[in-house]
Parts: C-alpha cells; structure tokens; sequence
C-alpha cells in the first residue's frame, strides 16, 4: 500500500469511525506490506542423453515437448499421433530425423527410448501408461491420470510393480512458488485453515475448447476409428476429435481440465490425501456447441481433520461464461490470515485480533444509560488494562523470477528422477489422489448426488 494510499485509508477509516460513534478507545488498523523474490532450485546439468517420444503431438504434446528440450541432454527420437497433418509438423519443428508413426506402440517397441510423454486426450491415458511402464519406459503422463477411478488403481498397481518412473504432468507441485507457500501453511502463518476457495474463469472460444480444425481433416488423415477406443462406435466426426474436451467419452470435462491444478496444488501445499465428501453442480450457458458436459461448474469438498490439517471446506469454481473477462486465484483461509496464489506469486494477509475488543461503533455501548456507559468503561479498563486495541493488517508477498516456468521445473524433477532414480514428485498414488475428487465432481454432476469418498483406499463408499 503507498503512502498516499494509506492516508486515504486511515482518513476513510476516521471519518467512519466518527458517522458510527466510534469510542475514544475505538481501534484503527495498522497495515503493513512486504515482497520477496524466491530463488529458483538449482539444478546439475548431466552429460547423461535421454531419449525422449510424445505420444499425442496436440497442443500439450507439443508444449511439453519444448519444455523438456531445454532440458541439457534431452532428445526427441519418435513422436505418435492419429492425425498425419501432427506428425508432419512434429518433423518442421524438430527435423526430419524425428521418427514419426500413427501407432504409438511402435514407440513402445524401441530399445532406443529412455521416456514417453503422454499427452492425449484422457481416455487414452491409463492404457498407454501401462503399456509404456511395461515396455520398461519413464512416463511423464499429463493431468489428469485417468478418466476413470479405477483405470488409477490399475495404473498405481503397474508402477508399484514395474518400479517405473512416472510422474503426473501437474507442474504446480515443482514450483518454487508452492514449495514456499507449503513451508508457510506448515510454519503455521494463516493459523487454522477453514475454508478454501478457487476459482479459473474463462470467457473466450478458445479457452472454452473450440480449438481449431485443420481445412484437410477428414477420414484419410485422421485415424478416427482408433482414436475412438472402446467408446461407440460412430462416423467420422472432426469436433470428437480436434474438441474432445467437449465430450463426456473422451475428456473429464472442467474438473478434469482445471479443477485438478487446483486440488493438487492444495493437496501439495498441506499434505491432504483428500476430500470425504464432494457435491457439484453447474449449467451450459454459453458454448452450446454440441457439447455434453457443462462450461460452468461449481463444487463443494469436504476435508476431514487429519495429522497434517484440520478440518475444511473447499470451493471451486470454473465459469467459461465470464462476461468479465476471467482470471483465477486460489484462497486458504485461516483463522490467522489468508494465503492467496495466483500466477508465479502468493501473498500472505494478516488481520490479527486486538488483546482488546474495543467498544462502542457498531455497538450496543451507545444504547446504555450514562450511567451504565460509565461503569462500563471501568470495568472495561479495570480487565484490559492498556492492552492493545488496534487491529494490526500486515502483507507479505513472495513472487517469482520473471520468466519462470513451474512446467520446467516440473520437467528438470522428472528427468533427474529418470537420470538418478530418486521418486517423483507427483507419483500415481498423488495423481488418482489429484483426480479422484475432480472425476467425482463429474460424477456429482450428472447424478445429481453427494458423493461419498474415502482419501485413504481411494475409493467411492
């Protein structure tokens, strides 16, 4: 807050406090505001080559694919797609060397590829991740997991017994952003957390799905008939497959999409292994394309009180239909402060409590008789004495370089977990502990029911 801010505020405050009545022991706020700049990890480049294959070369196919080629001694060998215009592209970025294929097994089959990233539409997920840890290969596997609960428990029993490196593709967990907000929720800055609430609003077609369709898409360059998996079987449909998002058989929908960046963030910041009840509802306003799952949505998670938190609430909600203009932040609420993120930065708000409550204001001590007022004030004073009757607002803020990208930190935990062996930091266990309530959100939805949750067994009760 500048100065003159300030004195805006403390002026705005005075004359309140005079229209209310305020007391001559009436309290004023005392504010005061901090930032520091963290220090990205450090990170030991390595001589060791990791050759790398995309399986899915869409718009996080590619994305990842840049990411993880800055990366020292990371190259791209293969790239697997069903749509040829993808794979052509795959060899005008990276060269016409880069083996390209519409069946990602053959990737699977090469001796010569150390790991795989997986970035396809969800449905696709838990199968190639199972072929891939059992074709002996590292998988970086985008958010979220699975599109199914137990499609997770399949994927967790392949890692555990191939003792596979895999990691989920929710790059908040590596950040330098979150790993300070979870040594300040630890450290106890916010108090007892209550309530959390987030919310990511959109309001544009192309952060609502409506993703481009290339001019020569059709049934010669697109492998729609293997795209489609074990769902129904229908014609041809170019929006099934360049908007999948849209539709219920191959995405997960909102929470799938971006409830799951919020809960594994909340998960990493207090160690929550999840909720025990979740509720959503919602409506399709706006992009009444075709789709079948809704462009807004709200859900209500209940936390249990476990050995890491307290019990809680959390609120999330995403609105594909903001007229605003959108944005997103998240809030744990404590009984303390409040801990707000958003981008590469959190803050830290403190409204502390006076030792003294104060009287009169918004009170009943100016309907007393002057009599009873002034007895009112010697035993006030007579019990708080001088004790501190200004409530104290302090901020501190904490931001990262600029330029920096959690993704490639994720993706520099990932690979040295391929290079050395050390665990991931985003496991399967996380990743289905990560879905789970955002799947469930789903499930809430059409059903129109409360679903019930064990964090524990990661399964529906």
């Amino acid at each position: 807050m500048s100065e003159q801010s300030r004195r805006k505020f403390i002026k705005h405050l005075g004359s309140t406090a005079a229209l209310l009545g305020v007391g001559p022991l009436a309290a004023l706020a005392k504010d005061r505001e901090t930032m520091e700049l963290l220090q990205p990890n450090a990170h030991v480049s390595s001589n060791d080559k990791i050759r790398l294959a995309c399986i899915g070369m869409g718009i996080m196919g590619f994305g990842d694919v840049n990411c993880a080629l800055k990366i020292p001694g990371v190259e791209l060998v293969a790239a697997a797609d069903l749509y040829d215009g993808h794979l052509t592209r795959v060899k005008e970025v990276y060269g016409k060397q880069v083996f390209t294929t519409r069946d990602y097994r053959e990737i699977l089959h090469r001796k010569d590829i150390d790991a795989v990233i997986i970035a396809t539409p969800d449905f696709w997920h838990d199968t190639m991740a199972i072929d891939a840890m059992n074709a002996g290969k590292a998988v970086y596997c985008e958010k979220p997991m699975v599109q199914q609960i137990e499609e997770g428990h399949q994927v967790i029993a392949t890692q555990q017994r191939t003792k596979a490196i895999f990691q989920v593709g929710s790059q908040r967990v590596s950040s330098i952003v979150l790993a300070e907000a979870r040594k300040k929720y630890l450290a106890g800055e916010i108090g007892q957390l209550n309530i959390v609430e987030a919310r990511m609003d959109r309001h544009s077609a192309l952060g609502a799905w409506q993703y481009s369709i290339p001019p020569d898409a059709s049934p010669k360059t697109v492998d729609f008939d293997t795209y489609l998996k074990d769902t129904t079987k229908m014609p041809y449909d170019p929006k099934r497959f360049f908007r999948w998002r849209n539709y219920r058989a191959y995405g997960t929908g909102i929470p799938g999409d971006l409830f799951v960046h919020l809960i594994s963030g909340l998960h990493y910041i207090t160690g929550s292994l999840g909720p025990e009840r979740v509720y959503a509802t919602g409506n399709l306003v706006q992009w009444k394309d075709g789709r079948d799952v809704p462009d807004v949505v709200v859900a209500i998670f209940d936390y249990p009180a476990t050995s890491t938190h307290p019990a809680f609430q959390m609120t999330l909600r995403v609105n594909f239909a903001d007229g605003g203009g959108g944005g997103e932040v998240t809030r744990l609420i404590g009984t303390e402060g409040v801990m707000e993120l958003g981008g590469n930065e959190f803050k830290i708000k403190k409204h502390k409590l006076p030792q003294a409550p104060g009287y009169g204001g918004w009170d009943t001590f100016n309907t007393f008789p002057e009599a009873i007022q002034q007895q009112f004030v010697k035993e006030y004073q007579r019990q708080y004495g001088t004790a501190a009757e200004a409530t104290e607002l302090s901020t501190s803020g904490y931001t990262a370089p600029v330029g920096y990208d959690d993704r490639l930190e994720h993706f520099h935990n990932f690979f040295e977990s391929v290079r050395t062996g050390k665990p991931v930091v985003e496991d399967a266990t996380f990743g289905l502990r990560a879905a789970g309530p955002a799947l469930l959100s789903n499930e809430s939805y059409f059903s129109k029911q409360l679903i019930h949750w064990d964090p524990v067994a990661m399964k529906i009760v």
